[in-house]
């Protein structure tokens, strides 16, 4: 029962489903991470089996190093497309950087959340994850939107925007990924990577 937090139920320190979803993260090497309970009970039912919940808590280091433990690499992120599930995102998606997974967040128009997506378009769910963008690329797909690259905003804007995705490079635990996001960020940008 997703109660609050007591010294028992400690929701920050286990995952919901992982004993259920255990040995296919491992085969797959891959998590989706989702927020609420239902939205892990209803992609379960619909057949996506590596997926856990965080039980409508932030994604803590605890868990990150369950995830470990379990062989996952890669973190599929799909949080509520809220304010508070964007945040959440977002420092879902710092966290596990410096961790070193590989993450990426499954993109849902129309403000569904998966257990949403299962009762209205069952199976469609596992496409969804197979389409999840990189990290790096939501963020650039968040920042970097079409009035920011034409110039239709202003420069402060620009700057504040570029700023926030240089903060997200920044703390990739990998320098070669970090250098591969640079030269990205240069190029999707029109700004000189050296500058």
């Amino acid at each position: 029962v997703n109660s609050p937090e007591t010294p028992i139920f400690q929701k920050s320190k286990f995952l919901y489903g992982l004993p259920q979803s255990k040995s296919v993260i491992r085969e797959k090497n891959c998590a989706v991470l989702v927020e609420g309970q239902m939205d892990f009970l209803m992609s379960w039912q619909d057949g996506l089996k590596n997926v856990v919940a965080t039980s409508g808590t932030a994604l803590t280091s605890d868990q990150l190093t369950l995830l470990k433990r379990a062989s996952a690499e890669q973190l599929i992120l799909s949080f509520d497309s809220d304010v508070a599930g964007q945040n959440a995102t977002e420092r879902s998606i710092d966290l596990a950087s410096a961790q070193d997974f590989l993450i990426k967040v499954l993109v849902v128009k129309g403000g569904k959340d998966p257990a949403d997506i299962v009762r209205s378009q069952p199976g469609l769910i596992a496409q969804l994850v197979d389409q999840a963008l990189l990290a790096m690329d939501y963020y650039f797909n968040s920042y970097l939107n079409q009035n920011i690259l034409k110039g239709n905003t202003n420069i402060f804007q620009k700057k504040k925007n570029l700023r926030l995705i240089l903060s997200k490079i920044k703390i990739i635990g990998s320098p070669i990924e970090r250098s591969s996001w640079l030269k990205a960020l240069a190029v999707r940008s029109g700004i000189e990577e050296n500058i």
